[in-house]
């Protein structure tokens, strides 16, 4: 069956009041073809529409639909992109998903690199595997902003660490899509002794040259799991190293922010825990573009936090029960700080901050989002838990209670013997959480899309 064949018709939508019936297949828009999800919604916008359906028989009739401008038409396909994924092409040195044990669910080995995700869910992509048809799509539908793994702008290097002789077209990929005015957001990986140092100073001012339409770059520290046999031999970062490459970054971006009124490039939260250095203010992270990369998310958590308890009257407080919260390792300190401020505010509060050392992928990897279900139990069994443990949205499959590992928070709430609640990554959401106050369904469903647009998981 075609993937752009009609798998359900919301009964109150357009397509619905048109006469679109499951089964169909959605062939034009307007005479465009449609071939995936880009072209449903970019020729799906207008409010007056003609669309060519062939039904299961094979005849083919046409439709007009009224509707408001940018409303959907309410259709839903037999996968989302209404296509394949695009996986990637490139085999590279610092990939994580090749640190991955043996035995894990299917779709955590699935390396994407699809230009459409990167526009709708906010996925990286290395640019290796478009075709100049492809490239040219972009920029005739305006599929802006997306995110590009640039990693470095040297092309020969690029090519070593992508392991792919075709990673240095990127570069001229991404250079063309700025003359189109298409917006970039940028992340590096670095690795130590391979892309940092000189190396690093030629991509910020390769990216630098390409501002306005590179409007963000990230740099975060290469991940190193205990699964690396057979692999290209990586160092993890040093408290010394970390430290002289937030140097060289911030240099950099002090210049930008003087010439161009912007900093341009910032590292991640790990590199500054890394560096044990003191995470820079909220004003430094300007509008926070790099969230999703882990820059600035820290800081932002502990400007809500503070906020919130500023809001919330005492009384509001005394009445919560005991908690505790698991995270990963470099979060941890961060939360307990929190902890202690609303108990500052109200003497009454009873919380503990416990760390989870990871165990299943190397103690290397200190990030919540990667603490598993099975490390998270052997870690909190038989400890004082209060009433209820709360831990971060982000150790969840995304719209789903289920960890890395396939356990549930059901299996963890029947060995622990206590509710276990995700918080999603918002201060606000947290002090709610620490106060015992549920979210509502809908609070529930627009803090899901809000961690689905910052962080895709398979």
């Amino acid at each position: 069956m075609s993937m752009t064949a009609v798998k359900s018709v919301d009964p109150r939508s357009p397509a619905r009041r048109a006469g679109v019936r499951v089964g169909d297949t959605l062939t034009h828009i307007n005479g465009h073809p449609i071939v995936d999800v880009l072209d449903y919604k970019f020729y799906g916008y207008d409010p007056r529409l003609e669309l060519t359906l062939r039904a299961p028989d094979g005849s083919v009739r046409t439709l007009r639909v009224r509707k408001g401008e940018g409303e959907d038409l309410g259709l839903e396909f037999e996968t989302y992109l209404m296509d394949r994924a695009r996986s990637c092409a490139n085999n590279c040195i610092f990939c994580f998903v090749d640190q991955m044990p043996p035995g894990m669910r299917p779709s955590l080995y699935f390396k994407d690199d699809d230009a459409r995700l990167s526009f709708l869910m906010g996925n990286y992509l290395t640019l290796t595997n478009l075709s100049p048809r492809e490239v040219q799509r972009i920029i005739d539908l305006r599929v802006s902003p997306i995110n590009v793994s640039v990693h470095t702008t040297d092309r020969e290097l690029r090519c070593e660490m992508l392991k792919n002789r075709r990673a240095g077209e990127g570069i001229d990929i991404m250079e063309r899509l700025a003359t189109h005015h298409i917006t970039m957001n940028c992340q590096i990986v670095s690795c130590p002794g391979i892309n940092d140092g000189p190396a690093l100073d030629r991509t910020l001012h390769d990216l630098a040259a390409m501002f306005p339409a590179v409007n963000s770059v990230s740099v975060v520290p290469v991940g190193v799991t205990k699964y690396r046999e057979g692999l290209y031999p990586l160092q993890t970062y040093t408290r010394e190293t970390a430290a002289a490459l937030v140097d060289q970054v911030e240099a950099f971006a002090a210049r930008h922010l003087e010439e161009k009124g912007t900093r341009l490039v910032w590292c991640s939260d790990e590199f500054y825990l890394l560096a044990r250095r003191e995470l820079p203010p909220e004003e430094y992270f300007e509008d926070f573009t790099q969230l999703d990369n882990g820059v600035g998310m820290l800081t932002l958590l502990t400007k809500e936090f503070g906020r919130a308890l500023d809001l919330m009257e005492r009384s509001e407080l005394e009445g919560a029960a005991p908690f505790s919260i698991a995270t990963g390792v470099s979060a941890a300190p961060f939360l307990a700080k929190l902890v202690r401020q609303a108990r500052e505010k109200c003497g009454t509060i009873e919380g503990r901050v416990y760390p989870i050392a990871n165990r299943f992928f190397g103690e290397t990897i200190t990030v919540a989002g990667l603490v598993t279900g099975g490390d998270l139990i052997e870690q909190l069994r038989g400890k004082e838990l209060g009433q209820r443990l709360l831990i971060p949205a982000s150790m969840l499959r995304s719209g789903e209670n289920v960890f890395l590992d396939d356990v549930t928070t059901d299996d963890a709430e029947r060995e622990l013997g206590v509710p276990v609640i995700p918080v999603p990554q918002d201060g606000y959401e947290l002090l709610d959480a620490i106060c015992g106050i549920e979210l509502t369904p809908e609070a529930q469903r627009l803090a899901l899309e809000n961690e689905e647009f910052y962080r895709y998981n398979p």
